[in-house]
C-alpha cells in the first residue's frame, strides 16, 4: 500500500470520528520517513475539505512524551483554516470521538521562512503570539501503544486551534518565562511555563522551520504555529468551559456542548 492510500485510509478513520485503540497493522508506517509521506499525503488530501493549510502545531516536545512514544525528535501535523477560532470557540462532544485539549503558546509569522535558521532568526520572523487552545482528536487511541510513527502518519491527531488575541509587543516578555494555565469550569486544572516546550517556544519554532525547509515546504507568512503543550492534556466534556490564559499574552475560551 502507497503512502497516499495509507493516507486516505487514514482520513477517512479521521472523517468517520471512527473509534481505534491502536492503529490497523496495514496502516501502520514501515519508518518514520514513510510516516511523514504519509502525513503530507494526508494534509493534500484533507486541506480542500478543510480550508486550506493555516499552519502548524508542534506535538512530543518534552523528553518524557518523546521517551514515550520511541521518537528522539518532536513531530508536526498541519492545521487547517476552517478549524481557526479566535477568542471563543463553542464546539460540541458529539462532534468528536473524544476531544481533547491542550494549552500552548502560539505564534504567527509575519515572513517566510525559507532558509530556516536558528532561534534568533526564526523570532525575527514572528509578527505576533498569543494565548491559545489546541483541540486534539484522538479517536480513543491506546496511549499505550503509542509511538511517533503512528501519531506523525495522524498528522498528529490535529482539530483544530483557539487563539486569543494576538500580542505584537510580545519582544517585552521572555516567553520561556511565561506561565500557562488551564481552568476547566472555574477550576485550576494545571501550569506551566513557555520553557516547556523544547526550553523555549523558539526553540519548537526553530526546529519545525528547519524541518520544514529540508522538505522544501517552508513555513510561510502569516501561518501559525503552536509550539506545544505547557500543561497535561485534558478532556473536556459537554457542559465544560475551558480557558488557557498566559501571562502576558491573554487567553482563549472553549465552550463544549
Amino acid at each position: 500500500m502507497t503512502p497516499r492510500e495509507k493516507a486516505e485510509r487514514i482520513a477517512a478513520l479521521f472523517r468517520e470520528r471512527r473509534q481505534i485503540d491502536v492503529l490497523p497493522p496495514e496502516l501502520y508506517p514501515q519508518s518514520l520517513d514513510e510516516g511523514y509521506a504519509i502525513r503530507a499525503a494526508y494534509e493534500a488530501i484533507e486541506a480542500p475539505r478543510r480550508g486550506g493549510v493555516a499552519g502548524y502545531k508542534i506535538a512530543i516536545t518534552t523528553k518524557v512524551m518523546q521517551e514515550l512514544c520511541g521518537i528522539g525528535e518532536p513531530c508536526y501535523g498541519a492545521i487547517f483554516g476552517n478549524e481557526v477560532h479566535r477568542g471563543t470557540a463553542r464546539l460540541k462532544a458529539a462532534d468528536y470521538c473524544r476531544l481533547a485539549i491542550e494549552t500552548e503558546i502560539a505564534v504567527r509569522l509575519g515572513e517566510d521562512l525559507p532558509q530556516c535558521g536558528d532561534r534568533d532568526r526564526v523570532a525575527a520572523a514572528v509578527e505576533s503570539c498569543m494565548a491559545a487552545i489546541e483541540l486534539i482528536e484522538d479517536l480513543r487511541y491506546d496511549y499505550k501503544r503509542l509511538d511517533g510513527m503512528a501519531l506523525v502518519a495522524g498528522n498528529a491527531w490535529s482539530a483544530g486551534i483557539v487563539l486569543g488575541p494576538p500580542v505584537t509587543d510580545w519582544r517585552h516578555r521572555d516567553l520561556g518565562a511565561l506561565v500557562g494555565r488551564l481552568a476547566i469550569n472555574g477550576r485550576e486544572i494545571g501550569t506551566g511555563i513557555g520553557a516547556d516546550a523544547l526550553g523555549h517556544p523558539l526553540n519548537a519554532l526553530s526546529w519545525l522551520a528547519n524541518r520544514r525547509a529540508a522538505e522544501g515546504n517552508p513555513l510561510r507568512r502569516g501561518q501559525v504555529v503552536m509550539t506545544g503543550s505547557l500543561v497535561a492534556t485534558q478532556y473536556p466534556v459537554a457542559g465544560d468551559r475551558a480557558v488557557v490564559t498566559v501571562d502576558g499574552l491573554g487567553s482563549a475560551e472553549l465552550i463544549v456542548g
